[in-house]
């Protein structure tokens, strides 16, 4: 959930940097953090399985991620796209060949997500949301994710989710002492309770009967163990049936929501060797805001195979603003890592737009994105304030209505207009 831009979207960084500030200046004289039980090997990182689901994720930034996701081939890129025949891809794409393809992705930005909720709930108003063939999440945008890929049955839940919670309801503030001797300054045991409701059985039993026609859903991760950037795979765990699959998919969503500092990391099983071990898996904007798939995938390749009608579309919500807020920093630790962090996530976020524009263009699909309007003005008073998610949310809702939401380049690709959406 890694946040910029106006007054509230720095309001979560800035706590998390002045929390892990404070704990690492804090733990050199004293408390400890809990000690990992079953740290996995360094020399054994590329080899760890999840127990009983193959193929639950690929790494986010190496080609095997489109080998998997558009194949399900564990061979070579030859072996995946030129052995495989149609009709076999047939039985793993059937509900996706022939026909045309849209691909959405959902940046992160904490309360922010509430832009991305309303942009859904009203383009499922205005009667122009397709059904996405894709759907990539991370952070804020992992936990819209399922919303949006099953559909607009779910936007009732969507924009409850959104417009009603508050900050006690995603987390518990700890005692500078408890967080001295912990992983985080928070508990985020409301979030994982919330999610753990939200994404129920229904839910993901859905979610892996859409797998089942080719569909799929991506949450990203960063493994901090490697400071990689990790995909996951959930509509195939969701189809796996395989023992704690449900428990996966909810770890999976918190841990691309957890803010490193701010709230505790996730710690997932895997094996190696029929060896059990641990890894640290934290939120997924602290390696990309958004993405789509990997620079290196030849997706011409892939929309021939699959018979892609039309032209691809793929559709990014990148919940923040883009434009810098003016104010004057005071000349403190914390003031000045709080602002240099949200400028770097800020910048970070501009690049991920431009890398998937690139892409775009390379692979000859149709590029669409929305982020919150500058004009947006409302301030927050804590981290999640349902005043504000409940005005931004309207902001998105209203856009997607009007029909003038979507922007074919990324900010200032043709000049430096601002994006304004005024009532």
């Amino acid at each position: 959930m890694v946040v910029q831009g106006k007054t509230q979207n720095t309001k979560l960084a800035r706590w998390g940097v002045m929390s892990l500030a404070l704990l690492l200046v804090l733990m050199q004289g004293c408390g400890h953090a809990p000690k990992r039980e079953h740290p996995i090997p360094v020399d054994k990182i590329d080899q760890a399985q999840i127990p009983g689901v193959d193929l639950a994720r690929m790494w986010g930034d190496t080609s095997g991620f489109p080998r998997v996701s558009m194949a399900e081939g564990t061979g070579s890129e030859e072996q995946s796209w030129v052995v495989t025949s149609r009709a076999e891809l047939k039985k793993i794409y059937g509900g996706i060949m022939d026909r045309p393809h849209n691909y959405l992705a959902i940046s992160g930005g904490g309360s922010n997500g509430a832009y991305g909720a309303g942009v859904l709930v009203g383009w499922t108003k205005a009667g122009t949301r397709p059904e996405f063939t894709l759907v990539t999440g991370v952070s804020t945008g992992a936990l819209i994710a399922p919303f949006a890929f099953l559909g607009s049955d779910y936007d009732d839940e969507l924009e409850k989710f959104y417009t009603t919670i508050t900050t006690k309801d995603i987390l518990i503030k700890r005692s500078t002492l408890s967080a001295i001797n912990s992983d985080a300054a928070a508990d985020s045991a409301p979030l994982k309770a919330l999610i753990q409701s939200t994404i129920d059985d229904k839910m993901i039993a859905a979610i892996g009967a859409e797998y089942g026609k080719g569909r799929r859903i991506y949450i990203g991760t960063t493994n901090l163990d490697v400071s990689r950037p990790v995909i996951w795979n959930v509509g195939r765990i969701a189809a796996s049936g395989a023992p704690g699959s449900k428990a996966l998919i909810h770890e999976v969503i918190l841990a691309s929501a957890s803010i490193p500092g701010a709230f505790p990391p996730v710690y997932i099983d895997v094996e190696v060797d029929g060896q059990t071990y641990d890894e640290i898996h934290v939120d997924g904007g602290t390696t990309s805001q958004v993405y789509v798939y990997p620079m290196s995938m030849d997706f011409k390749k892939a929309t021939k195979r699959l018979n892609v009608q039309g032209k691809p579309k793929v559709f990014i919500i990148r919940n923040a603003i883009l434009t810098t807020e003016k104010k004057t920093i005071p000349n403190k630790i914390f003031p000045i890592s709080a602002a240099a962090v949200s400028s770097l996530i800020r910048t970070q976020g501009i690049g991920d737009l431009y890398r998937i524009f690139l892409e775009t263009q390379r692979d000859g699909l149709d590029y669409n994105l929305t982020y919150i309007p500058d004009d947006f003005d409302v301030e927050s008073t804590e981290p999640f304030d349902t005043a504000y998610m409940k005005a931004l949310f309207k902001v998105g809702h209203d856009m997607a209505t009007s029909g003038k939401m979507w922007l074919k380049t990324p900010p200032c690709y043709k000049g430096c207009q601002r994006y304004t959406f005024s009532h």
